[in-house]
Protein backbone atom coordinates (compact mmCIF):
# COMPACT_ATOMS: atom_id res chain seq x y z
CA UNK A 1 0.00 0.00 0.00
CA UNK A 2 1.05 3.57 -0.56
CA UNK A 3 -0.06 6.90 0.40
CA UNK A 4 0.34 10.08 -1.98
CA UNK A 5 -1.37 13.72 -1.82
CA UNK A 6 -4.07 15.37 -3.43
CA UNK A 7 -4.82 18.69 -3.94
CA UNK A 8 -8.23 19.16 -5.63
CA UNK A 9 -6.86 23.53 -6.54
CA UNK A 10 -9.04 26.57 -6.20
CA UNK A 11 -10.66 25.87 -10.29
CA UNK A 12 -12.11 22.53 -8.73
CA UNK A 13 -13.40 24.45 -5.87
CA UNK A 14 -14.92 27.31 -7.59
CA UNK A 15 -15.80 25.09 -10.20
CA UNK A 16 -17.62 22.61 -7.99
CA UNK A 17 -15.71 19.86 -9.76
CA UNK A 18 -15.22 17.86 -6.39
CA UNK A 19 -17.47 15.55 -6.05
CA UNK A 20 -17.10 14.79 -9.59
CA UNK A 21 -13.11 14.25 -9.10
CA UNK A 22 -13.26 12.09 -5.93
CA UNK A 23 -15.61 9.65 -7.59
CA UNK A 24 -12.80 9.02 -10.23
CA UNK A 25 -10.31 8.30 -6.89
CA UNK A 26 -13.29 5.82 -5.31
CA UNK A 27 -14.00 4.34 -8.53
CA UNK A 28 -10.63 3.44 -9.46
CA UNK A 29 -10.32 1.91 -5.95
CA UNK A 30 -7.80 4.33 -3.97
CA UNK A 31 -9.02 4.76 -0.47
CA UNK A 32 -9.05 8.18 0.98
CA UNK A 33 -7.59 8.19 4.67
CA UNK A 34 -7.96 11.59 5.17
CA UNK A 35 -9.67 15.11 3.61
CA UNK A 36 -10.52 18.49 4.63
CA UNK A 37 -11.48 21.76 3.06
CA UNK A 38 -8.50 24.74 3.79
CA UNK A 39 -7.35 27.93 2.92
CA UNK A 40 -3.38 27.61 1.46
CA UNK A 41 -1.56 30.69 2.85
CA UNK A 42 1.34 32.70 1.56
CA UNK A 43 3.44 30.56 4.06
CA UNK A 44 2.36 26.97 3.11
CA UNK A 45 2.53 27.60 -0.52
CA UNK A 46 6.39 28.52 0.05
CA UNK A 47 6.47 25.28 1.88
CA UNK A 48 4.81 23.37 -0.59
CA UNK A 49 6.24 24.67 -3.60
CA UNK A 50 9.83 25.30 -2.32
CA UNK A 51 11.97 24.55 -5.49
CA UNK A 52 9.83 27.04 -7.35
CA UNK A 53 9.97 30.14 -5.21
CA UNK A 54 12.82 31.46 -6.70
CA UNK A 55 10.81 31.35 -10.53
CA UNK A 56 9.74 34.31 -12.32
CA UNK A 57 6.35 32.65 -12.37
CA UNK A 58 5.62 31.93 -8.56
CA UNK A 59 3.78 34.54 -7.79
CA UNK A 60 1.44 33.78 -10.11
CA UNK A 61 1.27 30.30 -8.94
CA UNK A 62 0.94 31.47 -4.92
CA UNK A 63 -1.75 33.83 -5.89
CA UNK A 64 -3.47 30.88 -7.39
CA UNK A 65 -3.31 28.06 -5.01
CA UNK A 66 -4.08 30.85 -2.36
CA UNK A 67 -6.94 32.75 -4.09
CA UNK A 68 -9.92 29.93 -2.56
CA UNK A 69 -10.57 27.27 -0.45
CA UNK A 70 -8.53 23.63 -1.35
CA UNK A 71 -9.88 20.29 -0.79
CA UNK A 72 -6.36 18.55 0.50
CA UNK A 73 -6.63 14.40 0.60
CA UNK A 74 -4.50 11.19 1.26
CA UNK A 75 -5.34 8.79 -0.81
CA UNK A 76 -4.01 4.63 -0.25
CA UNK A 77 -3.58 1.95 -3.13
CA UNK A 78 -1.63 -0.10 -4.57
CA UNK A 79 0.92 2.11 -6.19
CA UNK A 80 -1.24 4.96 -5.42
CA UNK A 81 1.44 7.95 -6.65
CA UNK A 82 1.76 6.30 -9.85
CA UNK A 83 -1.72 5.57 -10.16
CA UNK A 84 -3.30 9.14 -9.31
CA UNK A 85 -0.61 10.56 -11.61
CA UNK A 86 -1.96 8.45 -14.86
CA UNK A 87 -5.19 9.64 -13.87
CA UNK A 88 -4.45 13.14 -13.89
CA UNK A 89 -2.97 13.24 -17.01
CA UNK A 90 -0.57 15.57 -18.28
CA UNK A 91 0.11 19.08 -16.41
CA UNK A 92 -0.96 21.27 -19.05
CA UNK A 93 -5.09 20.68 -19.47
CA UNK A 94 -4.40 21.36 -23.54
CA UNK A 95 -1.98 18.53 -23.44
CA UNK A 96 -3.91 16.08 -21.40
CA UNK A 97 -5.72 12.66 -23.17
CA UNK A 98 -9.20 12.59 -23.17
CA UNK A 99 -10.56 10.46 -20.19
CA UNK A 100 -7.86 11.78 -17.66
CA UNK A 101 -9.00 14.49 -15.23
CA UNK A 102 -7.29 17.47 -16.36
CA UNK A 103 -8.57 16.07 -20.48
CA UNK A 104 -11.65 15.70 -19.23
CA UNK A 105 -11.87 18.94 -17.26
CA UNK A 106 -9.72 21.58 -17.90
CA UNK A 107 -8.65 23.61 -20.68
CA UNK A 108 -5.94 25.52 -19.67
CA UNK A 109 -2.03 25.01 -19.05
CA UNK A 110 -1.81 26.45 -15.77
CA UNK A 111 -4.89 26.37 -13.99
CA UNK A 112 -4.71 22.21 -13.77
CA UNK A 113 -7.48 21.40 -11.17
CA UNK A 114 -5.81 18.61 -9.15
CA UNK A 115 -1.99 18.21 -7.66
CA UNK A 116 -0.57 14.88 -6.77
CA UNK A 117 2.77 13.86 -5.55
CA UNK A 118 5.13 13.25 -7.80
CA UNK A 119 7.15 10.32 -5.81
CA UNK A 120 7.30 8.29 -2.50
CA UNK A 121 9.23 11.29 -0.62
CA UNK A 122 7.38 14.41 -1.87
CA UNK A 123 4.68 12.39 -0.63
CA UNK A 124 5.71 11.63 2.73
CA UNK A 125 6.65 15.54 2.79
CA UNK A 126 4.00 16.75 1.36
CA UNK A 127 1.37 14.89 3.32
CA UNK A 128 3.07 16.18 6.55
CA UNK A 129 2.60 19.61 5.27
CA UNK A 130 -0.95 19.41 4.96
CA UNK A 131 -1.67 16.59 7.53
CA UNK A 132 -0.85 15.71 11.42
CA UNK A 133 -0.59 11.70 11.88
CA UNK A 134 -4.02 11.96 13.77
CA UNK A 135 -6.29 13.42 11.29
CA UNK A 136 -5.23 10.41 9.21
CA UNK A 137 -7.53 7.18 9.56
CA UNK A 138 -6.06 3.73 8.97
CA UNK A 139 -8.97 0.98 7.58
CA UNK A 140 -9.51 -1.18 5.34
CA UNK A 141 -12.83 -0.69 3.26
CA UNK A 142 -15.23 -3.93 3.12
CA UNK A 143 -15.27 -3.83 -0.39
CA UNK A 144 -10.83 -4.45 -0.25
CA UNK A 145 -11.68 -7.85 -0.81
CA UNK A 146 -13.53 -7.23 -4.17
CA UNK A 147 -10.98 -4.52 -5.48
CA UNK A 148 -7.68 -6.61 -5.38
CA UNK A 149 -6.01 -10.08 -5.29
CA UNK A 150 -5.85 -10.84 -1.39
CA UNK A 151 -1.53 -11.24 -2.18
CA UNK A 152 -1.88 -7.66 -3.82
Amino acid sequence: MQRTLILLKPDSVQRRLMGRIISRFEDKGLSFVGMKLMQVTPELAKQHYAEHVEKAWYPTLESFITGGPIVAAVLEGLEAITVVRDMLGATSGLKAAPGTIRGDFSSSRQMNLVHGSDGPEAAEREIALYFTPEELVDHTPTIATWMRAADE
